[in-house]
């Protein structure tokens, strides 16, 4: 009926496993649970005792092969028909978290859960993550990865395109796939807490890298749809359009630093954090 399939990177998955486990047992379901580390080199001591429970499968591998491939691969391991895939950093939320999905068991759709992200975190090495993920991921529906599931025909008839190997709009790309072959597509509340928060330097960064797979894809022609997904990309194709994006680079080089000093604070602005994407982009050859 439902396998359960958990894309791992050096993160610990025992407690999220284990929640899982025991709402699937309660309710009586066949199920499996499978998880493969992705070129891990940390917690498999931890994570591997998880392969004692019943329907878990465990498996490492020693390369990594990338997050669209992986996901992948769990999708063709995977022996039921419907297929609820979890990023390795969430938490179950409520005792109900499964039972909630099995209505969309039986249809050959897409149910997106959504992200939620812990009321009592305040540690402000995280706050540009928290505010951005409270403010924007948390109240906007857009198709994400981190907690969705869909019918193993529908996926096989799309499947993650393995010939993105950096980091960034993995997520856009599938959720545009479904769109064109109009998928039915449920946004849910049933929500998982997004535990595994990158410090703000961190999060710039991976933003940055983002912004480069970004104009990398669309200057390759092939994905030129993403300007009607991406705010920013729509706005900078404007400003190229009048030639304006070496003066915006210009000053964005004079102001990263007071932009930094914002946006890695107690109480980032997401204005600035906006600005600040603006500014990389324009810089991206």
């Amino acid at each position: 009926m439902l396998s359960i399939l958990i894309p791992t990177y050096n993160y610990n998955v025992t407690l999220l496993v284990k929640q899982l486990h025991s709402q699937a047992m309660a309710l009586l379901i066949d199920f499996e649970i499978i998880i493969i580390e992705d070129g891990s080199n940390k917690f498999l001591a931890e994570n591997v005792a998880i392969s004692n429970l019943e329907n878990v499968k465990y498996t490492v591998l020693q390369k990594n092969i990338g997050r669209s491939a992986i996901r992948n691969l769990l999708a063709d391991t995977a022996k039921f028909n419907s297929l609820l895939f979890i990023d390795c950093d969430a938490e179950v939320a409520n005792d109900y978290f499964l039972k909630q999905y099995l209505p969309f068991c039986s249809e050959k759709c897409v149910a997106v859960g959504g992200t939620a992200y812990n009321e009592n975190e305040k540690n402000p090495a995280f706050s540009l993550r928290l505010k951005y993920g409270r403010q924007r991921e948390a109240v906007i529906q857009n198709f994400s990865t981190f907690n969705f599931l869909i019918s193993k025909d529908l996926f096989q008839s799309i499947r993650f395109d393995e010939t993105l190997k950096t980091y960034g709009y993995e997520d856009t790309l599938f959720g545009h796939q479904l769109t064109e072959i109009a998928a039915n597509i449920y946004f849910i509340n049933n929500k998982l807490i997004h535990n595994g928060l990158d410090e703000n330097y961190i999060f710039l960064q991976k933003a940055e890298n983002g912004l480069k797979n970004l104009i990398k894809l669309y200057n390759s022609g092939n994905y030129l749809y993403l300007k009607n997904y991406s705010k920013i990309l729509n706005f900078f194709l404007k400003i190229k359009k009048y030639h304006l994006q070496k003066i915006i680079s210009f000053f964005f080089k004079i102001s990263k630093p007071l932009l930094i000093k914002n946006l890695t604070g107690k109480n980032p602005s997401l204005l600035l954090f906006d600005i600040y994407k603006l500014g990389v982009i324009c810089q991206i050859k």
